[in-house]
């Protein structure tokens, strides 16, 4: 086996094209400015000191680059991987406490495995079964409930952490009259700012010209003073080696959240990570992704961290700027380290406010109604998972909200599985097809020939759904020549219960003096078939296609 194959770093540190070194460089630096205030204000998202948040975007950036597979993906703390931890931890562990910090690492611990197993056990198809929809309507009852947390720094009023929205927005209101003026003047003209600059300026570092704005007011006019809480001192100590000490209780109490962080995670990953190798015409292995971003995991959980993956926006940020390689990465790590070392003093006067209202311009995005719109003109059926995940999200909360979502997703699919498509076939002149009778009905019959076709593998799901097909379009059939042609050329599978189905079908045909003949039989249908003893059965009414 390969090294290359498991260590990509060794593919490409090698024969690294030293033109491309200005390019990282810069988009190195821009992500670095940009992730500073964000990995703090994440952190504070999560219930965690705002040095964790910079800790988790420290050696797990630079892990990753060295496992991942893609060129352009800013990895570190997110959003909503922020806000599930907090959710997971918050019912458990005193939020504030050293064993809140250690839950929250052993919790990176966790999910860093679950990517691991899933990655070496080639499973990276299981996140298949949250559907890009249901996601959607996730994310965006995700970015409601971010936003709603940050209330209480942007009013700077306190407020108990609640479990449902409802809750939430009611707790605002109760505690609304204890607003702080200038707190909420200073978050406003920060959202302010925040929009503006990325709307006249998309590729200046925002969110730390804010920062650096923000200090300085509080400095020169002493906002403390007026009541605008600050994040107050942060250790300059570098993160530093050491496993999690936990209870097996807690290991338990966490291993679902690991697991819907693992799937929420690498799917957001995923998906950017995949339209930048489309951009730049190279290949993600989705395997390797979650051995990466697993290792990047593991590593935020024994140096003092919590959950990171791949965010969007940093992401987009990333390629804008120029990265062409995962040295890009590497310096927007030693960024974030230097910046530990030597800048945190600085940035002790750094308000609270500002920080919330950088994560709500970072979640904004997240409510992707263009994206709403294409799922609905393209499959308006999808919008059954969207909706559900949403509310469920909305009204149980996060945990519950996806799990939900989940089995929405499977069950819709499982809907579409018990009623496929099916088309009544008519041949067209001149030539030796059939189609659809419903889009073209240029296309002709047979008098007393009936021709059905299945698009979908017969299985326990449908086999009553296409036995009631089979029969009811044998019911249209003329009383004197009654002939049904099942065409299977959209059946590419059957189940022991279809093929029983079918041996059904045969017999009630008996009964109503129906012959039913099968066209255009692929291989493993075929093979079932024959075990089933139905081939033999059928004999000369198997044919090599529908003309014949």
């Amino acid at each position: 086996m390969s090294l290359r194959r498991f260590v990509p770093i060794a593919s490409w540190g090698p024969e690294y094209d030293r033109r491309n070194l200005r390019s990282d460089l810069a988009a190195g630096l821009t992500i670095g400015a940009m992730l500073v205030p964000q990995a703090m204000a994440y952190a504070l998202l999560a219930g965690l000191p705002p040095e964790v948040g910079l800790y988790a975007a420290t050696i797990p950036v630079l892990v990753y680059a060295v496992f991942g597979t893609s060129r352009q993906l800013a990895v570190g703390p997110v959003a909503i991987v922020s806000l599930l931890t907090a959710s997971a931890l918050a019912p458990l562990v005193e939020e504030g406490t050293a064993g809140y910090l250690t839950a929250a690492a052993l919790l990176a611990l966790m999910v860093g495995v679950v990517h691991l197993v899933l990655g070496a056990a080639r499973l990276g198809y299981l996140v298949n079964f949250l559907s890009h929809s249901v996601l959607v309507g996730f994310t965006a009852a995700a970015a409601i409930i971010i936003g709603l947390s940050q209330a209480k720094h942007l009013f700077g009023i306190s407020i108990e952490r609640q479990e449902y929205v409802h809750e939430t927005l009611l707790e605002v209101g109760r505690n609304l009259g204890d607003t702080n003026g200038t707190t909420l003047v200073l978050a406003l003209a920060a959202l302010t700012a925040l929009v503006g600059l990325k709307r006249l300026a998309p590729r200046a570092p925002a969110a730390l010209i804010v920062v650096v704005v923000s200090i300085l007011a509080v400095e020169v006019f002493d906002l403390e003073s007026r009541g605008v809480k600050v994040i107050g001192d942060i250790p300059d100590s570098l993160p530093m080696f050491g496993l999690p000490d936990a209870s097996g209780g807690l290991v338990g109490d966490l291993l679902a959240t690991a697991f819907i962080i693992t799937i929420v995670g690498f799917m957001e990953s995923i998906a950017v990570s995949k339209v930048y190798a489309r951009r730049h015409r190279y290949d993600i292995d989705a395997n390797q992704e979650l051995i990466g971003l697993g290792a990047a995991n593991v590593a935020a959980g024994v140096f003092g961290g919590y959950p990171v993956t791949g965010g969007f926006s940093r992401t987009a940020v990333n390629d804008a700027a120029g990265a062409r390689t995962p040295l890009a990465s590497v310096i927007t790590a030693a960024i974030v380290l230097a910046t530990i070392a030597f800048f945190t003093p600085l940035l002790s006067s750094l308000p609270n406010a500002v920080l919330g209202a950088i994560i709500i311009t970072a979640v904004i995005g997240l409510i992707d109604v263009a994206e709403m719109r294409h799922i609905a003109k393209v499959k308006r059926s999808d919008l059954i998972g969207l909706g559900v995940a949403f509310v469920a999200t909305l009204s149980l909360g996060i945990e519950l909200g996806i799990a939900v979502a989940v089995i929405a997703s499977m069950l819709v699919v499982f809907a579409r599985m018990s009623m496929p498509h099916s088309a009544v076939l008519g041949h067209v002149a001149g030539t030796t097809s059939y189609r659809n009778l419903e889009r073209f009905p240029e296309a002709e019959t047979v008098d007393g020939v009936g021709i059905l076709r299945i698009d979908a593998a017969l299985s326990f799901v449908n086999a009553s759904h296409v036995k009631q097909l089979l029969l009811d379009r044998s019911d249209t059939l003329d009383a004197d020549r009654r002939v049904l042609v099942l065409d299977a050329s959209g059946i590419n599978d059957i189940d022991a219960t279809g093929a029983d189905m079918l041996g059904e079908v045969l017999t009630e045909f008996e009964d109503r003096q129906v012959i039913l003949h099968m066209a255009d039989v692929k291989g493993p249908v075929r093979d079932v078939l024959h075990r089933a003893g139905l081939w033999d059965q059928l004999g000369d009414r198997m044919h090599a296609s529908t003309h014949d």
